[in-house]
């Protein structure tokens, strides 16, 4: 790809990833005068982490982040990929464009959700465009596109109400169209799932097929007085997720400039915000730092630090979250559970909303951000996915 190539629908402009000095400065003076809460009443207990994220481990990570931690070392990573904005629908989209060296390869586009950002897909890039020098069948090789969500990481913040799942998903089609791209797959999970989802249902005609690691489907109510033991264990673990873990929901899809101002002015807020939900949704054994190292947590923690995302990211619920699409999906679809995700659905749940269920793995590691967490699992899974789908 030429450094800025212009087609009748736009232009394509590289991008450089440069934090400034000043606000590196800034971060670690704040971080320096953070005034700090007292310790939760649970710790020593068997649920530390009940009341939110303990302060032991907030200290920790924060002290991490203030005298060890280096943002150049991710920065200089992303940079070293290819990164690129365009203009679509009036809003800046950022977006990483790695080509594979196979020229047969499928075309992909990576979506991440919240809190994630396109650094989940740091470890799976290579795999995924270059399978032969990682072990793999240049037969299973992608061209990956990983954009940033709108109001996310380096994309623009919409400044008008408008920018839901749907608008995401019709954005994405121009997108690869743009990079010249036919016919493609599409691949995502949290957020990433819902708009992978809906560009099946709604934009299939340049799709080959979608992968899903949380696809969203409702439980078939003809289905509830047989019920599988996995079946009965998913509805209780979302039992648990409404009853204890959803409130950063409630707040994001209702109120989310409230809670923009606290988080983008505070790093530690922004940190223990995000870091909370790795704890919630990782095969961690009670510390996210056994999913995820603390630089690498911090590093996704830093792009939403760095660019001010804290509300823009949130309004993603404000737009979507209380009115989520379950329509039908008849492009093929492959589909891969891993065990700590929120909501794990059936096979047979599963069938009833995608038409065409190609794929359905059962993994026995892993949770919400399974590229992040488990790169290699991951990758197999994708691969596995679409190979009836090239």
């Amino acid at each position: 790809m030429s450094d800025d190539t212009s087609t009748s629908t736009g232009a394509i402009t590289p991008l450089t990833i440069s934090v400034s000095d000043a606000d590196l400065d800034d971060l670690r003076v704040r971080l320096e005068r953070t005034r700090w809460p007292e310790a939760e009443t649970v710790a020593g207990t068997e649920e530390p982490w009940s009341q939110g994220m303990p302060l032991s481990i907030t200290r920790e990570l924060v002290e991490h982040w203030r005298d060890h931690y280096d943002w150049r070392r991710v920065e200089a990573r992303l940079n070293g990929l290819d990164q690129f904005t365009t203009t679509i629908d009036g809003l800046g989209i950022h977006f990483t464009h790695v080509r594979s060296p196979h020229p047969d390869a499928m075309p992909l586009v990576l979506t991440h959700g919240w809190p994630g950002s396109v650094v989940e897909f740091l470890e799976v890039i290579g795999p995924l465009t270059d399978p032969v020098a990682h072990g793999g069948d240049a037969a299973d090789a992608f061209h990956v596109v990983c954009p940033s969500l709108p109001g996310f990481g380096w994309s623009d913040k919409p400044s008008a109400p408008g920018w839901d799942v749907m608008r995401i998903a019709a954005a994405w089609e121009q997108l690869m169209l743009r990079l010249g791209y036919e016919r493609f797959g599409a691949q995502g999970g949290d957020w990433g799932s819902m708009v992978t989802a809906a560009l099946g249902s709604h934009h299939p005609d340049h799709l080959a097929g979608i992968h899903l690691n949380m696809p969203v489907v409702l439980p078939d109510p003809g289905m509830m007085d047989d019920l599988t033991e996995a079946e009965l264990g998913s509805l209780a673990a979302f039992d648990h997720y409404q009853q204890w873990d959803n409130g950063y929901s409630t707040q994001q899809s209702t109120r989310p400039q409230t809670l923009g101002y606290g988080l983008t002015d505070s790093p530690v807020g922004q940190m223990a915000w995000i870091v909370e939900k790795f704890w919630a949704w990782t095969d961690c054994d009670g510390d996210p730092r056994n999913a995820i190292g603390a630089d690498e947590l911090l590093d996704n923690v830093m792009v939403y630090w760095t660019t001010r995302s804290a509300a823009s990211s949130a309004r993603l619920y404000w737009e979507s979250f209380k009115q989520p699409d379950f329509s039908p999906v008849t492009v093929p679809v492959g589909c891969s559970i891993f065990p700590k995700e929120i909501f794990r659905t059936s096979r047979r749940w599963a069938e009833q909303r995608f038409v065409d269920l190609r794929h359905f793995g059962e993994l026995d590691r892993g949770g919400h951000f399974a590229a992040f967490e488990q790169p290699d699992l991951f990758v197999a899974e994708v691969r596995s996915a679409f190979r009836s789908m090239r």
